[in-house]
Parts: C-alpha cells; sequence; structure tokens
C-alpha cells in the first residue's frame, strides 16, 4: 500500500512545501506615490508628548519611515543603525521616525520609552498612531510587522515590506543600502 500511495505523498508534500512558502508582502505606498500627512503621538525625542506631523516637516527632505507592530529586537537593530544614519548623515538633512500603529499612546508610551533607552537609540523619534492599519494613505499590509517607506521630495522611492520573521540582519543591510541613494536624488 505504501507503494502504491508513495508518489502521491511525496506530491503532496511538495505541493505543501510551495504553499507554505510565503509571497514577498506587497505593503505601503507605491514607488513615485506622495506620502501623505498623518499625526502621530511622539514618546521620544525634542517632541516628546505631542503629536506631530513629521511628514509635514520634511517636505523634500530623504526620510526613513518605518511602520511597525511590536517592538521586536530584530526591529531594535534596524533601528540602532538608521539612528547612526541620521547622526552620519545629519548634514545631509536625513529624517527617520518610527510609528508603531495600533498601539494606544497611554499604555504603549512607556513601552517605547524603555525600548528606545534598550537600544541605545538617540536621535530617531518614536511615536504611537492608534489606528491598527496604519495612516490611510500608508496601505500598510496587515501580515506586515515592519514597513519601511523611503522618501525624497515628496515621492517614495522604496517600501520594504517583512512579516515578524523576515526582518534578519541580511534584510536590514539590503534596506540601509538604499539609504545612501535617497541623499543623492536630493
Amino acid at each position: 500500500m505504501i507503494r502504491r500511495y508513495g508518489g502521491s505523498v511525496a506530491l503532496v508534500l511538495s505541493l505543501s512545501c510551495l504553499t507554505l512558502a510565503k509571497e514577498p508582502i506587497a505593503s505601503g505606498p507605491k514607488e513615485g506615490s506622495r506620502p501623505g500627512p498623518y499625526i502621530f503621538w511622539i514618546s521620544t525625542g525634542a517632541n516628546r508628548g505631542q503629536e506631530t506631523c513629521f511628514i509635514c516637516e520634511t517636505a523634500n527632505k530623504p526620510a526613513v519611515v518605518i511602520f511597525a507592530r511590536s517592538a521586536s529586537d530584530e526591529l531594535g537593530k534596524l533601528a540602532g543603525k538608521l539612528d547612526r544614519a541620521l547622526a552620519e548623515h545629519k548634514a545631509a538633512d536625513l529624517r527617520g521616525w518610527i510609528t508603531f500603529i495600533g498601539k494606544d499612546h497611554d499604555t504603549f508610551d512607556r513601552v517605547l520609552v524603555d525600548w528606545s533607552k534598550k537600544h541605545g537609540l538617540k536621535s530617531l523619534p518614536i511615536g504611537s498612531f492608534e489606528e491598527k492599519d496604519g495612516p490611510p494613505t500608508y496601505r500598510v499590509a496587515r501580515e506586515a510587522d515592519v514597513t519601511v517607506v523611503l522618501f525624497v521630495n515628496r515621492k517614495v522611492q522604496a517600501t520594504f515590506g517583512f512579516r515578524s520573521t523576515e526582518l534578519t540582519g541580511e534584510a536590514v543591510s539590503r534596506l540601509l543600502k538604499a539609504v545612501p541613494g535617497l541623499l543623492q536624488k536630493k
């Protein structure tokens, strides 16, 4: 009986593996679109305790916006590298911030402050936005734990979406390699 179904079992297992492989996430605004303004509550940095629209303040300057659902260690590594990139490219006026989506400020503020300290963030502002899908014009995919949007001159240059298990060191390196391109388009 095993012989008779052996090929079928192998075929079923092969098809199961194919369906388990995940497609890249189509998350966030498309290249060339304009990032829409949104107001969120700031937990760290100069604007702590205020609602702010960094998109409005950024204007034509290059920026990296991260939308996140969870304060993971992997995101902390990305945040630390982005924090250093902001300091390194201060003369080019590179901007960046993290917006945690689906989080109530009153209950999540202390978590964000502690997470920021844990990862040694100095100049990267972090805040929260209550709607679980994020700002409507950004179309953050529900399956994306982290969505990164790079823009300059009020136009999206690239968008990266990651499930919780996909934000690896290699993915972070690939993402950060795109940042100098923003500065050249300024």
